[in-house]
């Protein structure tokens, strides 16, 4: 994909020459703001030993959370494809949205209206200056795919989302797929 077309809502999917970096190994990240300030996104794939009943304290929830990424570690972030539940939402794009009342989550939550196919939360994000996700792009750390998946990123699941969205670039990613996360393992 051209660096130009690269749009909010697109999924940044770390090449394999990043194995080393254990932050961003295997990483998907939604792509959830792209501009002149820079760019901002969540991994979806980096599930943590923590659930939501871990970190707050009224609600008995044990949806998993995530590793959003370097930026912010200790704050709490959420996309989810129930606008209607949360108010005060932002679309990312393809019925995905950032943000909104949290106070409405966790009814919501409590009231079993949100399953955790419907909601992900993270400690953390992911974040680039002004050009460098671009630049970054063009020395091959990653790959961009539009979110073949739209609001059903969501249900999707995430060991297994690295390969599969690794696959559909053909044959010179192929050979990734099916190597052992720690290359020295092999």
């Amino acid at each position: 994909m051209n660096i130009s077309k690269i749009k909010i809502g697109n999924l940044v999917i770390a090449d394999a020459n990043i194995l080393n970096d254990l932050n961003f190994n295997r990483a998907v990240i939604l792509l959830s703001e792209y501009n002149s300030n820079g760019s901002l996104g969540f991994i979806l794939n980096k599930k943590l030993n923590i659930k939501l009943k871990d970190v707050i304290l009224n609600t008995d929830c044990n949806f998993s959370i995530y590793y959003g990424g370097p930026v912010e570690p200790e704050n709490l972030y959420f996309i989810h494809n129930k606008p209607e539940l949360i108010p005060n939402s932002i679309e990312i794009a393809d019925g995905i949205f950032w943000g909104g009342d949290f106070n409405k989550i966790i009814e919501s939550i409590n009231n079993k209206l949100l399953k955790k196919s419907d909601i992900r939360f993270f400690l953390g994000y992911t974040g680039w200056d002004f050009e460098q996700l671009d630049n970054e792009i063009a020395t091959n750390s990653w790959l961009i795919k539009n979110n073949i998946f739209a609001s059903n990123i969501l249900k999707k699941v995430p060991s297994n989302l690295w390969k599969e969205l690794m696959m559909t670039f053909g044959n010179n990613q192929i050979i990734w797929c099916n190597a052992p996360e720690d290359p020295v393992l092999n």
